[in-house]
């Protein structure tokens, strides 16, 4: 609260801090940022860079009554946008988040809108698979909850070994720790869907 009224009264009086990191930027790289083309990339940049990191992902907690017991509940291939956190470049991911329902099921968008929460900000693959199966675990009350991610990461495709791969984390708690009858039926869903 404290930082949002300070970065509010900042803005009305001088041009956004990020705007001068950018500039400098492109100053260190060889490039002229009064060209043009160049011009208006600082304040461009400082924008995204906002948007990205004050991400509202609006409400997650919505629930509606549940008509049968035990089943599975899966939402595939929700694509977000990450940033690691060692080198500032994006991933991207598809992420499929499974659990067994108790009670109430989850509203379907929430899904997408706690996985882009906890992807808008430096990360990692390994602990937003984790931040999002806490997510769901606490919004739902479930502790059948199971989230896989597979990702390309700019920071092995375009640096480094500059080749493309695909990263698998998972997260598994409660019926998915062990591989039984429910992990198996995700884990089968999930790479068959992506052949």
């Amino acid at each position: 609260m404290e930082l949002d009224v300070l970065n509010e009264a900042r803005a009305a009086d001088s041009p956004d801090p990020l705007e001068d990191i950018a500039r400098r930027l492109l100053v260190e790289i060889g490039e002229d940022p009064e060209r043009d083309g160049l011009k208006d990339t600082p304040a461009r940049f400082a924008r995204w860079w906002r948007e990205f990191s004050r991400y509202d992902a609006g409400a997650v907690d919505t629930l509606f009554p549940l008509q049968t017991e035990g089943q599975m509940v899966m939402v595939s291939d929700i694509n977000v946008w990450s940033l690691c956190e060692h080198h500032l470049l994006p991933f991207s991911c598809a992420v499929t988040i499974a659990y067994r329902p108790h009670g109430e099921v989850l509203g379907l968008s929430k899904f997408a809108r706690i996985a882009h929460r906890h992807a808008h900000r430096l990360q990692v693959q390994e602990r937003l698979v984790r931040d999002i199966a806490d997510e769901v675990t606490k919004v739902t009350g479930s502790v059948d909850v199971a989230v896989i991610a597979t990702g390309e990461h700019l920071c092995m495709s375009m640096r480094g070994i500059r080749t493309p791969a695909a990263m698998t984390s998972a997260a598994y708690s409660g019926i998915f720790e062990e591989y039984g009858p429910a992990r198996q039926e995700l884990v089968a869903t999930v790479f068959q869907a992506r052949k």
